[in-house]
């Protein structure tokens, strides 16, 4: 094989993370009883596609002569490092797929027939497997109500450990992910949610997946329970509503659930889903039900309760974090519109859970939108950034907590996040995957003052009386959401420089640093406010602003000023009162460089992200009075709005992955 220098590999790569069901799962799985030696070759190849050029690169590694031969003592030097990282299992099926890819059976592999494997890979991939297809059953649910449930069994006679994934997207889509988990020995159970597709009953989302009248979660695992092919041990996957659901039904508790993997899921579905800061999320919540065609009746009911209230609490999984009890990663990302909802699953689970939650929870945190590991993201490219970190993969984690392999992946570090950085200069600060004990990382809060003149500066002002700026919003002409946290609608870093000369927007500006500055975990606007309204809006948005000057957002937070003190009980403003608020940006971790300064900018809209604040003290409504509000943002020592900044200055490099840069475009 010809050899490429400085191949920077992780093991193992047969197993790094593959996007199935909205996550990710280890290839090169192998059964262990085959009826010929084809059919064993088959099984060996089948399903590597995904992973083929991250294994052919460790192939290249371990080819330690350069001799374009793997030989059998260099084979045996790959699936040795396998045993002592990942356990001797893994090392087996690595010894099979080699074995299957040495066709003449001589004991080495020569360029030839690695070539062949790969082609049989490729070939494979684009045809059926008739080893695993799919039964379909009707599982009743408790008010008698069937669910369209397909379900896929590996070789042998079981009983086996069991993965279900449930979906308002359609089972008949997940069937590649269904059939690797087959592949890999385990049952998988694939089932349409409630009223989707194949499914009977009411069309509206998560409506049976926690803990309240239906609870089609827990009946299903109480079906899978039943069947003679299950052993017991039963864990979950699942990526945006597969992971509501997961987190759902990890507040019910059932019997027989062992292990969760949530990629980029909410925690409430109020904060993290509909309401942000008390503004309603338009452009996603509105897109994503009419989008998958629910009942429009959903729409309605969302668009009814603009405050928390018993309705929200239904579906509000913070409010089960003590009874939880299961094992579970939960992958985000930074620019995802679950990003800190992600944070407070882990953290929840990870601190107030009961037995079998309380420290076992892992977090892989990002530089992500909804989907993990696809660059660009926005308008920029970050390194290393392709898949979570392999040790991390779904796959070594349902091996440990359903099969009980001891590859000790319990005992990798609780968080994995990555730190962005500039990506236009190779080698800057950032681009590097870190690894911690716990979030938040330690950090010390920096407080960046906001100056009448347009200035972020790190010293209280020191001027008095009502130093403020002023701005008009104008409701009919909001201002427009370019990238951000979003789903429906362009996601990402995106230069906001085109929003940031509008006359109702204010900004504030650092000089170009002289250092490197980290910025890791969670960032606030506290912020002295007033307007001429009974309500007003507070969009606060943070740039990395580039020597060329471009400005990148890499943070963003909302508050409607109504919801200022409690999102239970709004309360109206006093016309021209100066209030103290808070604009939760929510969290990050990037680098900003030497000679890059921090912009914040101001407004009263992020449209269409948000919906638009009439200034009445009402919901919008397309037929009623909109009010042109002037606000001040007050930048005085008695009224010294900040930014919150968490500033790290001892990261622990020894733990960190190598960067080499990564770029714009």
């Amino acid at each position: 094989m010809k050899l490429h220098s400085s191949v920077r590999i992780g093991l193992p790569l047969f197993f790094v993370p593959l996007a199935i069901w909205g996550l990710a799962i280890g290839i090169g799985h192998t059964m262990p009883v085959v009826t010929s030696a084809s059919h064993q070759q088959e099984i060996s190849f089948r399903g590597m596609a995904p992973t083929m050029n991250l294994l052919h690169k460790m192939v290249q590694k371990f080819d330690a002569n350069h001799d374009q031969i793997l030989s059998s003592q260099e084979q045996e030097a790959m699936a040795d490092s396998i045993a002592k990282s990942y356990g001797s299992d893994w090392a087996d099926r690595l010894r099979r797929f080699l074995r299957a890819a040495d066709l003449n059976g001589d004991g080495i592999i020569e360029l030839s027939e690695w070539s062949q494997a790969v082609f049989e890979v490729k070939r494979l991939a684009k045809t059926p497997d008739p080893t695993h297809k799919a039964t379909t059953y009707r599982v009743p649910m408790r008010d008698g109500v069937h669910l369209a449930t397909d379900v896929y069994f590996p070789e042998g006679d079981g009983p086996f450990p069991v993965i279900i994934s449930r979906t308002p997207y359609g089972r008949m889509k997940r069937t590649e992910g269904a059939t690797n988990f087959a592949a890999a020995g385990y049952v998988a159970v694939v089932q349409d949610m409630r009223g989707r597709f194949d499914s009977e009953g009411e069309n509206f989302p998560f409506i049976g997946c926690g803990w309240n009248e239906h609870q089609d979660g827990v009946d299903t695992i109480r079906w899978v329970m039943s069947q003679k092919w299950c052993n017991g041990r039963i864990g979950t996957v699942g990526g945006s509503a597969g992971g509501i659901t997961q987190n759902l039904l990890a507040g019910a508790t059932p019997e027989g659930l062992q292990a969760q993997y949530i990629t980029v899921a909410a925690a409430s579905l109020y904060s993290d889903a509909s309401y942000l800061g008390g503004a309603y999320r338009k452009a996603d919540a509105d897109g994503w039900y009419t989008h998958n065609k629910f009942d429009p009746l959903a729409l309605e009911i969302i668009h009814g309760h603009p405050n928390y209230d018993d309705y929200w609490r239904r579906t509000d999984t913070s409010l089960r974090f003590e009874q939880m009890n299961v094992p579970a990663v939960h992958v985000g990302g930074w620019f995802d519109m679950f990003a800190q909802a992600t944070i407070n699953e882990f953290s929840g689970r990870q601190h107030a859970g009961a037995d079998g939650s309380h420290g076992a929870q892992k977090l892989i945190i990002g530089p992500w939108t909804h989907s993990i590991g696809k660059m660009p993201v926005g308008e920029l490219t970050f390194s290393h950034a392709e898949r979570i970190p392999h040790q991390y993969s779904s796959g070594r984690w349902f091996d440990h907590y359903l099969r009980g392999v001891d590859n000790g992946i319990e005992k990798e570090p609780a968080v994995a996040y990555y730190v962005m950085g500039d990506t236009s200069v190779p080698g800057a600060p950032g681009n590097e995957w870190r690894y911690a004990d716990d979030w938040p990382v330690p950090a010390k809060d920096k407080a960046a003052y906001l100056t009448a003149d347009g200035q972020l500066v790190f010293e209280k002002p020191t001027c008095g009386g009502d130093t403020h700026v002023n701005y008009v919003f104008d409701p009919m002409n909001p201002c427009p959401t370019i990238g951000g946290n979003n789903l429906m609608i362009k996601r990402g870093p995106m230069d906001q420089g085109e929003i940031e000369s509008r006359s109702d927007v204010v900004g504030f500006v650092t000089a170009p640093l002289a250092e490197p500055l980290e910025v890791t975990g969670r960032i606030k606007a506290d912020l002295f406010v007033s307007s001429s309204s009974l309500d007003t809006d507070i969009s606060v948005r943070l740039c990395d602003v580039y020597p060329d000057g471009k400005s990148y957002l890499i943070a963003e937070g909302m508050l409607r000023l109504r919801f200022r003190q409690s999102f239970e009980k709004p309360e109206l403003l006093i016309p021209g009162k100066i209030e103290e608020v808070t604009v939760d940006c929510w969290s990050t971790s990037i680098i900003l460089n030497k000679g890059h300064r921090i912009r914040a900018t101001i407004t009263s809209s992020n449209y269409p992200r948000f919906d638009l604040n009439p200034g009445t003290g009402l919901p919008w409504s397309d037929s009623s009075p909109k009010l042109v509000q002037t606000n001040a943002v007050y930048c005085s020592s008695i009224s010294p709005s900040h930014i919150i900044l968490p500033i790290v200055t001892n990261a622990l490099s020894s733990r960190c992955v190598l960067n080499v840069g990564g770029h714009r475009g």
